[in-house]
Order: structure tokens, then C-alpha cells, then sequence
């Protein structure tokens, strides 16, 4: 009988797990709730096991998670990204219950989430980092410290809550008037979403490049990196596009910043995979921002542009094997470049498209196209959950092969139903500075016209309803 994994998600990385964990010949336990009952990972799996009605509050029950992986049989869990994969109980759970967590370990988690640990793991280490706080004390304390702060650095500065990630708990405070009025906003906001009402400050990187590094680190003390990504495009803090490797030209800089994420990861005890992220200015220094403690949404730019399977290696290091390359053996070859596209509509702030019904799906493909995805013709999107569909990466051996290859795949790329962020990403591969590698993170709010576009015709949304009723009915228009 084959061993079995449980995949701890939903979804496109979910599916993408699965993949991984059947050609290692394993056989792949997925875990759902009732919005989730139709989705196409369920499919994948050998097995499913049913959670609750949900929404989202069963995928987070660590107790339910533990009960299916041990009713399954799972020698071991995947918590892909997202819900309980930066979760240390959950990590510790795993480990209590003899089920092997493919990640780093709870202490790990633990250390690296909580940002002012984080920040003096590294202080001691000799990375650089912006100038910070530890926790504020509670009350008018805190407010006192923080204001003295700005007054020491001036503004803006960033309010961030000390177990945040995936942009949330973070505000920019720009006067004392608002820090004063934030502090306790914030505080309840992270007690809500993370369990901690602990807040720190940050002097803010004014229109930064977010450059991360990935890297990879088994239990023997080998650690090594497998280049850079640029993230620098987003919104609210959260990511749009990915690239890899960044598209800064001075190589020297790169090397640098990859070794000192290699630095970081081993002061920290680090095994699995993991991404330092850092924050560049203009003048060209840089900054650890974090370590995430998991798989990322933008893997697949750094797997297209190295080869090497990041999530496969991620299962056997958990399984006990060694690192079977070195950092010579690393290769970076081109460039690839990831798009979210997310059911939103970004002319509306990127509002949410769920509960739509994907009427029409019509996706690209060819040498060297990626697609990573869960929806499918006549499938309804949960209001429950993220916006992200598909992920698009495409690799090409020249920077301008590959924006021409993204805006032949977005051409040739139709969801119809719901919204989406196609093409809002059209405009963007066709804009001069994009083409050129010129972006930070303010890219969006100094291109508004990348908000200008009109949407499909009528026409072709009643042509897409009708040949999903088609498809659906099992109807051949050529038999009449």
C-alpha cells in the first residue's frame, strides 16, 4: 500500500502539491469544505475528507486537520500557503502527533512570525535592516515610544502588527495626530486576525523594490539559494506580478543580497523552504524585510528559470533526504515572469468577482507556458475565499521573449463571468517602463492609466453563456 500526504489547502496550490506528491508515488489526501465540494482539487487527490461546512473556519481548525490526516492514514501534512502554514501550533501539533510537518520546524515558525524576534535574529547576525522598535508597551506608553520614534526619523513610518504577513496588519502613519489615532485600531486588528494584540513601528523604504530570495536548507546544515525574484508590483501590499530573477543590473548587488539571505536563514536555524524578502531604495541598499515559512504563491518563477522542483524537493527534505545539489549545480536560465489572475475587477479597487460563474474558460498554452489553476467551464467562485484563479508564468531566454510571450498568452486568455485582472495586466505588459524592467512599488499609484480599459462587448458574454449551456447539456451543434 502506498504511503499517503495530506495537503492542509485548497485550491491551485493544493493541486500543484498533489502533483508533486504522486510522482514521488505517493498517494495525495485532500481536506474540503462544503464551498468547496465542487473544486477541482478534490478531484486530484486519491482521497478526500470532508472538514465542515466551513467557510474558512474548518480549514483553520487544527484538531479537524490532525483527526483527517491521522483517519487517512498520512504519514505526513503539506500546508501549501495561506490558513495554517505560518501557524506554529499547528507545526507543534503535527510534530506532537508523530505526522511529519513538510516545513521548518515550530520553533522556527515561531521565531520568524513573530517580526521583533525576527528583527533581532537578524541584528545579531549583522544583516541590515531598517530602523525599528521592539513591541510597543500597552496604552499611552506606547503611544509615547512611538512618537518619540518619529520624532527621531521622522515620518512616514510603518505600524505593523509583530505576527502579521500577506500584507495584512500594516498601516502608514504619516502624523502624530494619526499615530495616536492607529495605534489602538491597529492593535485591535491584529488581536482579530492574528491572536496578538502586539504592535511595532518601522521607519519606511519610500518607494522601494521588494527583491526576495528563495531559498532551501535540509537538516544536515546544507543551505543554499536559488536566486531572486522581484515583487515589487502590487497592491495593498499584497503581490500581483513576480519575476524572475530581479531585473536590477548590477549583478554584484544580487550576489550579495543572496548570500546574505543564505546568512539569515542559517542564524535562524532554517531547514525546508523558505523566501527572504528585502526592501532596496533608490540609493541602492538593502534591507531584510522577512522570512517567509513556507512555499510562495511565486515559486513557479524561480522553478522555470532553475528547473529544480521546489515543492517536491520541499516533501523529501521533510522526509529525511539530504539537499541532492549544490549551489554550483543552481543554474539561472532567462527569465519568468508570474500574473495572478485574480475573479476582481481592478477599476473598482480590485473588488471581489465572487459568487459569479465561470461561463466561458479559454486559456493559452505553448513552449514555455505554465499555467497553475482550479477553475474550470461552469464553475461558481466561493465568496469565501481568495480571488486568485490562475497563475500564468511563462520562461523565455531574453527579458523581451518573455514580456512578448506574456502578452500572447493574455491575448489568448478568456474567462468570461466573472471580472477579472486579464486585462489590467494587458495594459501592463504593453507599458514602456514595465518593458524595460523599470518598477518599484509605487508602480501602480504613478501609472494610473493602467486603470484604462474597456471591458469585453455584450455580445461575447451571451455567445460564452451559450456555449457553456452547450458544453453542459452534452448537446452537439453538428448533429441537428
Amino acid at each position: 500500500m502506498k504511503k499517503k500526504i495530506l495537503v492542509a489547502n485548497r485550491g491551485e496550490i493544493a493541486i500543484r502539491i498533489m502533483r508533486a506528491i504522486q510522482e514521488l508515488d505517493y498517494e495525495a489526501v485532500a481536506v474540503y469544505e462544503t464551498p468547496d465540494k465542487d473544486s477541482r482539487h478534490i478531484r486530484t487527490a486519491s482521497e478526500a475528507v470532508f472538514l465542515g461546512d466551513g467557510p474558512r473556519c474548518d480549514y483553520l481548525n487544527i484538531d479537524k486537520v490532525i483527526k483527517a490526516a491521522k483517519h487517512s492514514g498520512a504519514c505526513a501534512i503539506h500546508p501549501g500557503y495561506g490558513f495554517l502554514a505560518e501557524n506554529p501550533d499547528f507545526a507543534k501539533a503535527c510534530e506532537e502527533a508523530g505526522i511529519i510537518f513538510i516545513g521548518p520546524s515550530s520553533e522556527v515558525i515561531s521565531n520568524l512570525g513573530n517580526k521583533v524576534i525576527a528583527r533581532k535574529i537578524m541584528a545579531d547576525a549583522g544583516i541590515p535592516m531598517v530602523p525599528g522598535t521592539p513591541n510597543l508597551s500597552m496604552g499611552e506608553d506606547g503611544v509615547q515610544e512611538a512618537l518619540t520614534f518619529a520624532g527621531k526619523y521622522g515620518y512616514p513610518i510603518m505600524l505593523k502588527a509583530t505576527c502579521g504577513g500577506g500584507g495584512r496588519g500594516i498601516r502608514l502613519i504619516e502624523s502624530d495626530e494619526q499615530m495616536r489615532k492607529e495605534i489602538p485600531v491597529a492593535r485591535s486588528e491584529a488581536k482579530a486576525a492574528f491572536n496578538d494584540d502586539s504592535v511595532y513601528l518601522e521607519k519606511v523604504v519610500l518607494n522601494p523594490k521588494h527583491v526576495e530570495v528563495q531559498i532551501i536548507a535540509d537538516k544536515e546544515g546544507t543551505t543554499i539559494h536559488l536566486g531572486t525574484r522581484d515583487c515589487s508590483i502590487q497592491r495593498r501590499n499584497q503581490k500581483l506580478i513576480e519575476i524572475a530573477p530581479s531585473m536590477i543590473g548590477d549583478k554584484e548587488l544580487l550576489d550579495k543580497i543572496c548570500q546574505t539571505a543564505v546568512k539569515a536563514a542559517k542564524a535562524s536555524n532554517y531547514t525546508n523552504a523558505g523566501t527572504v524578502e528585502f526592501l532596496i531604495d533608490k540609493d541602492y541598499k538593502y534591507y531584510f524585510m522577512e522570512i517567509n515559512t513556507r512555499v510562495q504563491v511565486e515559486h513557479t518563477v524561480t522553478e522555470m528559470i532553475t528547473g529544480i522542483d521546489i515543492v517536491r524537493t520541499q516533501i523529501k527534505l521533510a522526509l529525511g533526504k539530504t539537499l541532492s545539489f549544490t549551489q554550483d549545480d543552481v543554474q539561472l536560465r532567462g527569465h519568468a515572469i508570474e500574473m495572478r489572475i485574480n475573479a476582481e475587477d481592478p477599476q473598482a479597487d480590485f473588488m471581489p468577482e465572487g459568487g459569479k460563474t465561470v461561463s466561458l474558460y479559454r486559456s493559452p498554452g505553448g513552449y514555455g507556458v505554465r499555467l497553475d489553476g482550479f477553475v474550470y467551464q461552469g464553475y461558481t467562485i466561493p465568496q469565501v475565499y481568495d480571488s486568485l484563479l490562475v497563475k500564468l508564468t511563462v520562461h523565455g531566454f531574453t527579458w523581451n521573449e518573455t514580456v512578448s510571450r506574456v502578452r500572447r498568452c493574455l491575448q489568448n486568455f478568456d474567462i468570461a463571468g466573472p471580472k477579472t485582472t486579464i486585462p489590467f495586466y494587458m495594459n501592463i505588459v504593453q507599458d514602456p517602463d514595465f518593458m524595460r524592467g523599470d518598477f518599484n512599488t509605487s508602480f501602480l499609484d504613478t501609472h494610473p492609466q493602467l486603470f484604462e480599459y474597456k471591458e469585453a462587448p455584450n455580445e461575447a458574454e451571451k455567445l460564452s453563456k451559450l456555449i457553456a449551456e452547450i458544453h453542459h447539456r452534452g448537446l452537439n451543434p453538428y448533429a441537428l
